[in-house]
This record gives structure tokens, C-alpha cells and sequence, in this order.
């Protein structure tokens, strides 16, 4: 016989909820509305999936986009403007990326790439892309991509942007390269939000700008007119390789130049936020000069950008393991059909598997978004620091397969 303590228990929680909900500013007007429909007969089937029909069309899993325009930045850099081939494009927050999908000759594969236009800019996506010396897609989209072509992409992802409660407006951003891309998105995107709200305040912002040479400098043009029309914008250009007549700064991003650019003071460092955005070598450098300034790991967002080019070189690789050393890769499928390949050890699984015509959902392919995880059923693979495992993919066997290498003979539940 039920008891009537748990009966009592049931009518506590229940009147709790009730009295929850009655406080919630507008509750009682929808309950009543409701009702009133209720009354009058009212068909609520064109109101199912209203919430999920919503949600979808704010962030789909998949747009349909349409080259509209292509811009030639530097002798190595093309903008390629993309606009919605039907309905219209999603919001996204300056620095996001998406993940763009192409096919090369048969091979399907992903990179993503961050959005370096202002959110503000509704009605189409830039991606600014760089050639890569031995890149594949990069090649591809700068030799052979034109005006009208088609591609799909995931909606706008990440977490590489501003956020004004807990970042402050005190804003360092270090951009190497292509890096410069969510920068300029971001910036824009201040200076648009101060016009749009016509205050007269706005974040401090500090862009140290480095480039390999002075013809690689993406934007140039657009960024010093920036910076003259705003007070709040410093740039600061660094040159690594320059030429003899070159006349301004030159080296690279380490604790001395920013010691010298945002002072030593230690309160003063930690007040600011710094933005890391460009290739992973770039991450790792000016990461370690904040470490030696004593800059708190809180007051730094690093940009995902790809898996380490050398995973060889870092801690933790087997020391019997040579970058051009190859395993046997067995693919089992989830409707029970297999197939095998060779791939280098330091090569991601992801990319191998794509090669061979075998594809895990991606986006991030940098280790953060997790949606490319595959099941090591045998043999080993090595997990680098970008591979932001938790404790229960560890525990069963799952990795990132976009920053995974293998390390043996491995077979794969994909």
C-alpha cells in the first residue's frame, strides 16, 4: 500500500513548481491565453516543432552557400565571399569559424576556416585563406575555386570571441599570418557595435600584426585607415623577414617586444585579454612568452587551428617512431563492412580516413568540438595536448580522430 509520506513528498514538489513558474514575468498571461484557446477549439499542430524549426534555422548543421566574390589580398591570399544559395545566412560572433566541405578529385574532406567579416555584414560569410606550402585544400580553393561554385559547410561554431561581462575592454589581439582573419572580424565588429549604439566609448584594442614578409600582410590598406579613424585601435607590425630597406618593426612576438609594447607591470597584464590567433607554431611561441610574463592562463583565448604539424617532436610520442614510419589502419563500419589502408604515423586519422574514402562528422578539426571521435578498438594512438579528451573517452577507448596519430597497427570502430 502506497504511503501517504511519499503521496505528501509529491504535493511539496508540486506546489513548489507551481509557485516557481507563477513568478516567472509573463507565466500567468501564457497559461491564460492558453486556456482561452483551449476554449475555442484552437488547432495547435502548425505550432509542433515551432521551437525546433527555430533553433535549426539559427544554427543548422549544414549551409548551402554560393561564391559570390573573389578577392585577391596578397600574392598568397584570396578572400573568398560566400553568400547563401538559398534562404539566408546565419548570425555567427566575430572570431567563429565554419567548417567548409570540398571535394578534390574524389577525395571529401573539411577544413575550417574563421569568418573575417563583421557579423554586422548579414547577407554573406569572408574566408580569408592563405596557401599553405604543402596544403591540400588551401591549393585548391585559391588555384581552382571561381565565381558561382557551390559548397556546403557547417553553420558558424567556436569559442574563440569577445565576451564584454568577463574578458573587460582592455583587448590584446596577437595575429600571425592568416590569424589576422577573426581579429579583423572582431575588430570591426567593435567598431560597429560603437557606432550602431553612438557612445563615444569603446574596448581598448592592441593588434600586433606579425608577418614572415612585407608582401604577406593581409589587409594592410583597410587596417591602417582603421586605426587612424580610432583612437581606441593601436597596430602594431612586426616583420620576421624583412627586406634590407624595410624600416619598421622586426622580429617576432616574444616577452621582450611585449614588455616593451604593454609595459611590466604585472596588475596592468592582467587587466588586459589577450586574443592568440594564427598557425599552431604561432599559438605555441607567444603562449609561452605570456607563461614567462606571468600572465594568467583566464586572460588568454587561443584560436583552434589545426593539428600539430609535428607531432613527432612533441611530449610524449614513442621514441621508436619516425614521422614517415606506417601502420595499418582497419576501418570497421557501423553496418558491419570493413576495409584496411596504410597511413603514416603522422598523418591525423582523420585526414588518412578521407583519403581512403572513409568519413567521421567534423567541424573544429582542431580536437575542441569532439564530433569527429572514432573508437580505437586495437592498437594505440597518440593524443597530443589539443585533444581535449574526457576522462571517459579515455576510459573507452574513444579519440579526436581529427588530432589523433597512430602509433601501431590500429583497428577503428568508426
Amino acid at each position: 500500500m502506497p504511503s501517504n509520506h511519499s503521496n505528501s513528498n509529491d504535493n511539496t514538489r508540486s506546489g513548489k513548481k507551481n509557485t516557481i513558474l507563477h513568478a516567472v514575468n509573463g507565466y500567468q498571461n501564457a497559461l491564460d491565453h492558453q486556456r482561452e484557446l483551449v476554449k475555442t477549439g484552437t488547432d495547435f499542430n502548425e505550432e509542433n516543432g515551432l521551437v525546433a524549426r527555430t533553433i535549426a534555422s539559427l544554427h543548422p548543421k549544414r549551409l548551402k552557400l554560393i561564391v559570390s566574390e573573389v578577392i585577391e589580398d596578397t600574392a598568397s591570399t584570396k578572400t573568398l565571399r560566400f553568400k547563401a544559395e538559398d534562404n539566408f545566412l546565419p548570425p555567427f560572433q566575430a572570431g567563429q569559424y565554419i567548417n567548409l566541405f570540398v571535394n578534390i578529385e574524389g577525395t571529401e574532406t573539411a577544413r575550417p576556416y574563421a569568418i573575417s567579416s563583421a557579423p554586422q555584414e548579414r547577407g554573406f560569410y569572408d574566408l580569408t585563406i592563405k596557401r599553405v606550402a604543402d596544403g591540400f585544400v588551401s591549393h585548391f580553393l585559391l588555384n581552382d575555386v571561381k565565381v558561382g561554385d557551390r559548397f556546403q559547410s557547417t553553420g558558424p561554431m567556436g569559442t574563440f570571441y569577445h565576451n564584454p561581462l568577463f574578458h573587460g575592454d582592455d583587448l590584446v589581439f596577437l595575429a600571425g599570418g592568416s590569424g589576422i582573419a577573426p581579429a579583423r572580424s572582431m575588430i570591426l565588429n567593435m567598431i560597429e557595435n560603437r557606432r550602431a549604439l553612438n557612445t563615444q566609448t569603446a574596448p581598448k584594442m592592441h593588434l600586433i600584426y606579425a608577418s614572415s614578409y612585407e608582401a604577406d600582410v593581409i589587409y594592410e590598406r583597410e587596417l591602417k585607415q582603421l586605426e587612424k579613424a580610432h583612437e581606441f585601435l593601436t597596430i602594431t607590425w612586426l616583420i620576421s623577414r624583412p627586406t634590407k630597406d624595410y624600416k619598421g618593426r622586426t622580429g617576432h612576438v616574444n616577452a621582450e617586444l611585449l614588455t616593451a609594447l604593454l609595459g611590466s607591470d604585472l596588475d596592468t597584464l592582467q587587466a588586459k585579454m589577450f586574443y592568440i590567433c594564427g598557425p599552431t607554431s604561432f599559438h605555441d611561441f607567444c603562449d609561452e612568452q605570456l607563461k614567462q610574463l606571468k600572465v594568467k592562463a583566464r586572460r588568454v583565448r587561443i584560436e583552434c587551428n589545426g593539428p600539430p604539424k609535428h607531432p613527432e617532436k612533441l611530449s610524449g610520442w614513442p621514441e621508436n617512431l619516425i614521422a614517415t614510419d606506417k601502420v595499418k589502419v582497419t576501418i570497421h563500419k557501423a553496418d558491419g563492412s570493413q576495409g584496411v589502408f596504410e597511413a603514416r604515423v603522422d598523418e591525423p586519422l582523420l585526414n588518412s580516413m578521407e583519403r581512403h574514402g572513409y568519413s567521421a562528422e567534423n567541424a573544429c578539426r582542431s580536437g575542441e568540438c569532439s564530433l569527429c571521435r572514432v573508437k580505437v578498438l586495437k592498437g594505440s594512438v597518440f593524443n597530443p595536448a589539443e585533444a581535449r579528451l574526457r576522462s571517459t573517452d579515455e576510459a573507452y577507448g574513444w579519440c579526436h580522430s581529427c588530432v589523433a596519430f597512430p602509433t601501431s597497427d590500429v583497428e577503428l570502430l568508426v
